[in-house]
């Protein structure tokens, strides 16, 4: 998912333990309908760099398919840090829109509300076929065995942002391929006078997709074969200390960093303040910045060592938006249509290509529009180097916990206080105790 988003915390996550409780399908009747076939509500999630972006790149699009079908498609544009809570309320209200993105990582927590209407193999023939789409984003759709709860959407990966300018001024002839190349990389940058690497330290959902994909270099999950939590296996404290030790200890994440939360250190990147960048899709919010496509590079996420590719050489989860209908829509088939419409070979194209992002279906994913710079390396991780969050019940509730526990790690070095194997095992234990019971 967009990692612009501030992950929900407190009382959503008591929303979606109610949720799977109180909701039969969000409404009483426990479906949907066609009662209303000439309107759908859609709510998109905040993919450019401003809501008012966002319209501009969909509404000529909605115009589309009201030209086609005779359906108008009422849009809103929901903020991230908005986006979870409104959609937990409709999962308990029964009053939530007929089409609603979501981030990709929320599948399974959201499947388990039963709010969201199943992508069974009769549903997917009606939008041509679950095999249009690539099996990384499909990953990412719900639980393991269970009708997928939403259609992949937007896919995006995590790259390094580097520029080129500040590499030159460093003699450093070539993106670094491991962690340690970027702590001795960085302090070539610092002695120019360069912040190394921006970091945004109090945005939960960076925390964990950072500390996921370090655990993965490490050989470990925050989650066992069976679903339940092991925050607390040395592998993953290890590797949580490493990504919170970049700060701490090897001194290439400013402190400053700590309470970014809200895009500050791509701001920091696109302004020329600091040298790297790690961030999913990046191209779009850079030029809307100013930057331009020449001044920076992409290149994989470090590994521990070698280069990127199976297994322990994870270099990021894989991102994404999907497209979700709430199963008491009172237009059901013409939310069916409207997915149709989205993941269609032509909007895939137009609409992944405003947004930098790489299109889920195979067929568009082909077209030579994405072989560019800005899209080649994140194309590349995901079909050989990306891997999945937990497609877990409680994903959501695990986002919260641990992303808090890395927030309060980095914290923790702004203040000048000591960050230790035992510091970060207590506060994954911290994190593990608010997980709900299995």
């Amino acid at each position: 998912m967009r990692s612009i988003r501030a992950a929900a915390v407190g009382a959503v996550t008591m929303s979606l333990a109610l949720a799977a409780t109180a909701c039969g399908g969000g409404s009483s009747s426990g479906g949907g309908s066609n009662d209303s076939p000439k309107t759908l509500t859609y709510w998109a999630s905040n993919q450019g760099a401003s809501i008012a972006i966002d319209k501009k790149v969909l509404q000529p699009e909605l115009d589309k398919f009201q030209k086609q079908t005779g359906i108008k498609v009422k849009l809103e544009v929901v903020p991230w840090s908005d986006l979870l809570t409104r959609i937990l309320t409709a999962t308990t209200s029964g009053q939530g829109p007929d089409v609603l993105n979501i981030g990709n990582t929320w599948s399974a927590s959201l499947q388990a509300t039963g709010a969201l209407l199943p992508w069974d193999a009769k549903n997917f023939d009606k939008i041509g076929g679950k095999d249009r789409f690539v099996d990384s984003a499909l990953g990412s759709t719900g639980a393991q065995g269970k009708d997928p709860a939403a259609v992949p959407l937007y896919s995006m990966a995590y790259a390094l942002y580097y520029n080129k300018q500040i590499f030159a001024d460093a003699g450093i002839s070539k993106p670094p391929a491991t962690w340690d190349e970027l702590i001795a990389d960085g302090k070539k940058i610092k002695a120019k006078g360069k912040n190394v690497l921006g970091a945004e330290g109090s945005n939960l959902s960076e925390n964990i997709h950072h500390v996921f994909v370090f655990a993965k270099q490490h050989g470990a999950d925050f989650f066992t074969a069976d679903g339940k939590p092991d925050f607390t296996n040395p592998k993953v404290v290890e590797a949580v200390k490493q990504y919170v030790d970049l700060m701490a200890k090897d001194k290439v994440i400013p402190t400053n960093d700590a309470e970014y939360a809200q895009n500050q250190s791509v701001s920091d990147f696109a302004k020329g303040k600091q040298a790297m960048l790690l961030w999913q899709s990046a191209a779009a919010n850079l030029k809307s910045q100013g930057m331009s496509d020449g001044a920076y590079g992409i290149a994989p996420v470090p590994v521990r060592s070698g280069a990127p590719g199976t297994g322990a050489q994870t270099n990021s989860m894989v991102a994404g938006i999907n497209i979700a209908v709430f199963k008491n829509s009172h237009n059901l088939g013409g939310a069916t249509k409207f997915v149709k419409f989205m993941t269609s070979d032509a909007e895939q194209k137009i609409l992944n290509t405003a947004y930098t992002s790489i299109p889920p279906v195979k067929s568009a994913q082909a077209d030579a529009a994405f072989n560019s710079p800005a899209t080649a390396v994140l194309k590349q991780t995901l079909a050989t180097s990306a891997a999945a969050l937990p497609q877990v019940a409680a994903e959501s509730q695990f986002e919260t916990a641990v992303g808090t526990a890395v927030k309060d790690l980095f914290a923790d070095v702004a203040a000048g206080r000591s960050v230790t194997t035992d510091s970060v095992k207590a506060k994954l234990e911290k994190a593990q105790q608010q997980m709900p019971a299995a």
